[in-house]
């Protein structure tokens, strides 16, 4: 369903997409799929234990093992002295990048890496891992959120201090950081509320859930110059982080992107290039490292588990007055939670005067926490979305009617202090309140269940940033794309499709791929969707450098002044000569005869994108006696700006629901006491399936951003955030009682309704 009709010829069409072929076929290569000659296979050893001192590593049986060519540890990672300067200077963001990579003194999580191995096969390498002896000094592990901030904790780092706008704290502690910030005054905002709600949620860590593993294959040449063939985000990114850790030339290294089966914001991190290189160079010869699914889950980042605290006040007629929320969010073993995109997430959507907010940035013994799909921004959507339903059956006023009310709009202030322009959350709001299914009865309960319906509203922000990308225009017409972002979501597509626009070609005409960090200029990670947006502006200043550089040679062909020269529909013309036109195809061959190739180059940073809202509407049925959730209908519109390829965004959108689905009803780690995960596999982590999800239906709504050429704004991120609390406020409205922790299992639900106790 598309709100806008627009004039472009490639722009909005749905061609298939051009990877499409060779995945289907099976001839795609992926990062296990990497082939070099002489490859040997490399293994981690990961740690036991969630909390324990490495007293010693004995790594000789294993080396003596016949076929094992290397054996590495964190001291071939990292001088002795190097080390106790980092610790000297308290540098634990540095620390952090070596130690997560091969742990020296201590292990902080069950599956931190402490030694790899490199050997003749896979079943060598295995059995080589578990020769290596590792004496240990087990500690107390804190695993729960809130435990992690007590006084008494066990402390993960003895060099970290709370770090605020008062400075760092006198004494250690596991809260890495901690900030408030105040919006107008909320004490008199509360005075004037008719109505408040005070709720606390609880989510647990979440994976990405990506199908292919970590993967990296390292090969040296005999001149010390490094290749990496890896599964990532950013080829770019990994080269950074192996230059930096190894402390080799970056003008040696090279970084291959293969294909990338599913990331979600997981493989912005690199987790095995380090040590697959490491290992390369003693063992002198090439080495893959591929994880397993239980290395996978316990040794990658998955999102934080966070308790949020949510007060809200309203009037009667529907405004909200003030709103206080305190954001406890784990960062798992080494700071870095996404807190304050938890905030930004939270206030978004809404204008509210009074707003007084905290946040805690707490390290646990859990793996280090990464980026999914819009970083901290769904269990805080959970929270403040909850709530605002809540306060809308309080006062009597419809759901979506309450959200239209409060809703952000041009130049609302956020909460801390950016300002939202040229947004599309009205529109969104309406068009969700006149869809169909907003309005269709909801049949009452059946013979087995109770039924309700539930809405939320969620925004992101989006992101611009760094990019490159080349064209080069060959003798036959046609062109060849190359950008520095990797394809993970079929982005070789739709950003062929913007240069097949600017250039008036059909999208067969221009072949696009993606460089690597020789061959093409730098270019951030493939993230925050930001490509088709960031890396679609590189593309069309490239498509438009080319334009200019064949109207010159057009101009030379005919001897006219360049000024002269037109383009238009494909056909290069001149205001001097009526009669003179080529085709784009025709002056193509005659480039070698005038100067030879023709290529546009473009190198962006982009410091303007456009935000994005969701609203979702989703059908439930809860069965009374064992709380099963089933999903009758789901709906979800959204603010796409310009939908370059629909049928991508479609899927964008259908991909993300069904992952904040998952969240809502089946997904999180789960630990004991000690810090094991209990659940380190796709058996007992359960992701939903095509037999728990409805048919998604879509709404593109088209507010263009009015700095993009086209329009577009980014789509991926803002799907995940508002399933899980239009999924609760559903199952509230089907059973009468409310549900404040993520996963909503069936265990929940029957206590919500106090069946268990």
């Amino acid at each position: 369903m598309n709100q806008q009709a627009t004039d472009f010829s490639v722009i909005g069409t749905r061609p298939p997409r051009v990877d499409a072929a060779e995945k289907v076929i099976g001839r795609a290569k992926y990062g296990m799929d990497a082939q070099v000659p002489g490859v040997t296979y490399g293994k981690v050893l990961r740690s036991p234990h969630a909390h324990a001192r490495i007293v010693s590593i004995d790594t000789g049986k294993a080396e003596a093992l016949a076929g094992v060519y290397a054996v590495v540890t964190a001291d071939d990672l990292l001088s002795p002295e190097t080390r106790e300067k980092l610790r000297e200077e308290d540098n634990i963001h540095a620390l952090r990048e070596y130690e997560l990579t091969l742990a020296h003194d201590k292990v902080l999580f069950e599956g931190h890496p402490i030694a790899a191995v490199a050997a003749r096969t896979p079943t060598l390498a295995e059995q080589a891992v578990k020769l290596i002896e590792v004496e240990y000094e087990v500690l107390p592990a804190v695993v729960g959120i809130l435990d992690a901030m007590r006084d008494d904790a066990p402390l993960l780092h003895e060099m970290m201090h709370t770090e605020s706008l008062a400075g760092k704290s006198e004494k250690p502690s596991n809260v890495a950081s901690y900030f408030q910030q105040i919006k107008g005054d909320p004490e008199q905002g509360f005075a004037k509320a008719d109505v408040v709600v005070e709720r606390e949620f609880r989510s647990l860590m979440v994976h990405q859930g990506y199908i292919e593993p970590h993967a990296a294959t390292a090969e040296w040449s005999p001149t010390g110059k490094l290749t990496l063939y890896t599964t990532t985000q950013g080829t770019f990114a990994v080269r950074d982080h192996v230059v930096s850790l190894l402390h080799i030339p970056m003008s040696d290294t090279r970084v291959i992107s293969l294909e990338v089966g599913g990331a979600f914001g997981g493989k912005n991190n690199s987790f095995v290039d380090a040590v697959a290189a490491l290992l390369a160079r003693k063992a002198r010869r090439p080495v893959k490292v591929t994880m397993s699914r239980a290395e996978t889950l316990l040794g990658t980042g998955p999102s934080s588990g966070t308790v949020i605290r949510v007060k809200m006040g309203a009037t009667r007629e529907g405004h909200i007055t003030a709103t206080q929320a305190t954001l406890y969010y784990e960062a798992g073993a080494y700071p870095g939670s996404p807190v304050g995109s938890g905030v930004n997430v939270m206030f978004g959507p809404y204008d509210i005067s009074h707003v007084q907010v905290e946040g805690y940035d707490i390290v646990n013994n859990k793996p280090p926490i990464a980026s999914y799909r819009a970083p901290g921004a769904t269990p805080a959507n959970f929270a403040i979305e909850v709530v605002i339903d809540e306060i809308a059956e309080k006062i009597g006023m419809d759901p979506l009617e309450f959200r239209l009310l409060n809703s952000a709009r041009e130049g609302t202030e956020q909460i801390f202090g950016e300002i939202h322009h040229d947004i599309g959350a009205i529109e969104v709001l309406e068009a969700a309140k006149a869809h169909p299914h907003y309005s269709a009865p909801l049949a009452g309960s059946s013979k087995d269940g109770r039924r309700g319906r539930g809405v939320a509203h969620g925004y992101w922000g989006n992101w611009g940033a760094r990019s490159s990308c080349t064209i080069t225009v060959n003798p036959d017409g046609t062109v060849a794309l190359v950008t520095g972002s990797v394809d993970v979501t079929g982005t070789r597509t739709s950003l062929a499709m913007q240069a097949a626009e600017i250039l008036c070609l059909d999208l067969d005409q221009v072949k696009s791929s993606v460089g690597d960090t020789d061959n093409i200029g730098y270019s951030d990670v493939s993230a925050g969707s930001r490509t088709t947006i960031a890396t679609g502006q590189a593309v069309i200043q490239a498509a438009q450098e080319v334009i200019a550089k064949m109207c010159a040679r057009a101009a030379t062909i005919w001897e006219v002044p360049v000024e002269t020269i037109t383009f238009e529909g494909g056909i290069f013309a001149t205001n001097a000569d009526k009669k003179k036109r080529m085709t784009f195809a025709e002056l193509a061959a005659q480039l070698p005869q005038t100067g030879n190739t023709v290529i546009g180059v473009a190198n962006v940073d982009v410091r303007e994108w456009g935000a994005a809202f969701g609203t979702h509407i989703v059908d439930v049925e809860v069965d009374p006696e064992t709380g099963l959730v089933t999903l009758l209908r789901y709906t979800a519109v959204q603010d796409v700006g310009k939908a370059i390829h629909p049928t991508q965004v479609e899927g964008q959108i259908q991909g993300g629901a069904v992952q904040g689905i998952g969240w809502a009803l089946y997904e999180g780690y789960t630990y004991n006491a000690e810090g094991k995960l209990l659940n380190p596999n796709f058996l007992d982590y359960k992701l939903p399936t095509a037999l728990d999800v409805p048919p998604i239906d879509t709404v593109i709504v088209e507010v263009p951003y009015p700095k993009h050429p086209f329009g577009a704004r980014g789509v991926g991120e803002v799907p995940i955030i508002p399933p899980p609390a239009a999924i609760a406020n559903a199952i509230y409205r089907a059973i009468g009682a409310r549900v404040d922790v993520l996963p909503m299992t069936p265990g929940r639900i029957l206590e919500a309704m106090g069946v268990m106790g």
